[in-house]
């Protein structure tokens, strides 16, 4: 059985990354939320301690964690705000895959100048008519000589305003569907890459996301990711580890409903005493305080199991749905706590409602974890 107490070690990450998210992100979120601002300054100070590149090894710069590492500290920088949040790991999900399938020449190539330097990076997979379908990609990239040719577009792209390189997937086989996909490293600076301007969104609006356009991009061979057809499992391996991440983002969103809900009811009074008095309050306390323990403890394990060099799957998925899920149903109650209050933008809790949406749907919506989770769950069946 797994041993969750933490380290020394652990508790000054989860130290650090808790100081962070309180003084220097939380202070400025609802100002950034409402303006769509990116703090960029916010970023450089996470980049400067350590907290940006969290998966990078220590060899490119980074800091080198594991999964369960990473789970801890990206839960409390979500409880200071869920979009700068989503900043951090999206650069982290830019980096997986480089990480899992780059050669010892293009890992030192691509990750030793993020390591050295404040920058981004963005990973490109979800295009306009198939997020959730990758056969169906339209992106294409034609051999060309030594290289590629990439035409096509992708959306809802984290990061893309900032990224300074881009992990592309795309198909250089349509006839073969996700068998044909194939990945690549992209410089913003390549000729031929526009990106659009920020998307609007209901939430993470700290955080940036945009389109990219591919018009005949040129693309040496040397930096394709692995085989040519094995961009669809690279695709899959590098959700496998950065979806659980997703899980502690939704448990820190979920805390700090938790939190406020329980705080306000201790000073909020009707019928000559405090909220928290009332049993109906209670019930709503104590159905969220169990979805925060789960979402926390089913994120860890899938986190420790992946740590150990299994594959997570299923642990994963289970993770991310639950706690998602979990997040936008406590966020739901700290507004119904908050009453009429909650509803007010000069109060926290409508924008942890809004942060939690999106933990639901990207790096994959809740309906295709389930989808995975019982294909998975059925393979022990058969």
């Amino acid at each position: 059985m797994p041993d969750f107490s933490l380290t020394p070690e652990q508790e000054s990450l989860r130290d650090l990354a808790r100081k962070f998210a309180r003084t220097e992100m939380a202070p400025h979120a609802a100002e950034c939320d409402r303006a769509s601002r990116f703090p960029e300054e916010i970023y450089r100070k996470a980049f400067d301690l350590g907290l940006l590149n969290l998966n990078l090894p220590t060899e490119y710069g980074g800091s080198g964690l594991g999964l369960f590492d990473q789970c801890l500290i990206v839960e409390e920088l979500a409880y200071g705000c869920g979009g700068m949040t989503t900043t951090v790991i999206a650069h982290c999900l830019a980096l997986a895959p480089i990480l899992l399938d780059g050669s010892p020449e293009q890992k030192e190539r691509f990750l030793k100048p993020i390591g050295a330097e404040y920058r981004l990076a963005a990973f490109a997979l979800t295009e306009p008519s198939g997020g959730s379908d990758p056969g169906s990609m339209r992106t294409l990239a034609r051999r060309d000589g030594d290289g590629y040719v990439l035409s096509g577009e992708k959306c809802f792209i984290s990061n893309a305003p900032q990224a300074s390189l881009f992990v592309v997937f795309a198909n250089t086989d349509p006839s073969q569907r996700h068998k044909g996909v194939t990945a690549f490293v992209v410089p913003r600076s390549a000729n031929g890459v526009t990106v659009g301007p920020d998307d609007e969104k209901m939430g993470h609006r700290a955080s940036s996301t945009a389109a990219i356009r591919f018009d005949d991009v040129r693309v040496p061979a040397s930096d394709r990711l692995g085989p040519e057809g094995g961009g669809f499992s690279l695709a899959m391996r590098t959700l496998d580890h950065t979806r659980t991440p997703i899980g502690a983002l939704a448990t820190g969103i979920a805390q700090a409903a938790l939190d406020h809900a329980a705080s306000y009811s201790l000073k909020r009074e009707t019928f000559g005493k405090p909220i928290s008095e009332h049993q109906a309050i209670q019930i709503k306390l104590a159905n969220m305080a169990q979805a925060v323990q789960a979402a926390r403890l089913l994120t860890w394990r899938a986190a420790w199991l992946i740590d150990r060099g299994q594959k997570g799957t299923l642990e994963s998925s289970i993770a991310k749905c639950f706690a998602s899920d979990a997040a936008f149903a406590v966020a739901d109650e700290a507004i119904q706590t908050f009453g009429g209050y909650g509803y007010m933008r000069e109060y926290p809790v409508e924008k942890l409602l809004r942060d939690a949406k999106l933990t639901q749907i990207y790096e994959g919506a809740n309906e295709i974890q389930r989808i995975v989770i019982a294909r998975e769950l059925l393979r022990g069946y058969g």
